[in-house]
């Protein structure tokens, strides 16, 4: 290990791997509220944080774990979870008064029609303006599961006219 009096320990979530500090500067400076989106194998998270001095406040969330309340009976992990999730946080938080967002993958790397995308259409289409390029989301087949199974494809339907409602 490096020592001697110029020696600098990085932060602790640095050593970590758990933020990228130059990126989350640039998110905060934007002055927006940040869409986060962490997936991991079994589920997707969804949050919309402002910046406050003694921590980042979470105005509206929601985790793929969520659906099974609305109907969903398949994987938490799939792309039309992380679609379906996205829009349930979308309209939490427009409901709560947000109408714009900056994406917040953090460690994540961004994959062309990844699930992080697939949130990401979800909060588009819940109403959250993101800015963002069209060719980084899914098609419209991934996101209602065709690669998957049918069943799913006919449960996504349902579950969506249940989201639209709330």
């Amino acid at each position: 290990m490096k020592h001697g009096p110029r020696y600098r320990v990085p932060f602790r979530r640095r050593r970590m791997g758990k933020t990228d500090f130059r990126k989350r500067k640039k998110l905060l400076t934007s002055k927006l509220p940040r869409a986060v989106v962490r997936n991991s194998n079994r589920y997707t998270r969804v949050q919309f944080a402002t910046f406050s001095l003694k921590g980042d406040l979470v105005v509206a969330s929601a985790i793929s774990k969520e659906l099974k309340s609305f109907g969903w009976k398949h994987s938490n992990g799939t792309t039309p979870a992380a679609y379906l999730t996205g829009f349930l946080a979308g309209k939490r938080a427009s409901k709560a008064g947000l109408k714009k967002a900056v994406l917040d993958v953090g460690r994540h790397n961004p994959s062309r029609g990844s699930k992080v995308f697939a949130s990401l259409k979800g909060m588009v289409d819940a109403g959250i303006d993101v800015p963002h390029s069209e060719e980084i989301l899914p098609s419209e087949d991934r996101i209602k599961g065709k690669h998957l199974d049918e069943k799913i494809e006919a449960d996504f339907d349902k579950v969506m006219k249940k989201l639209e409602a709330e």
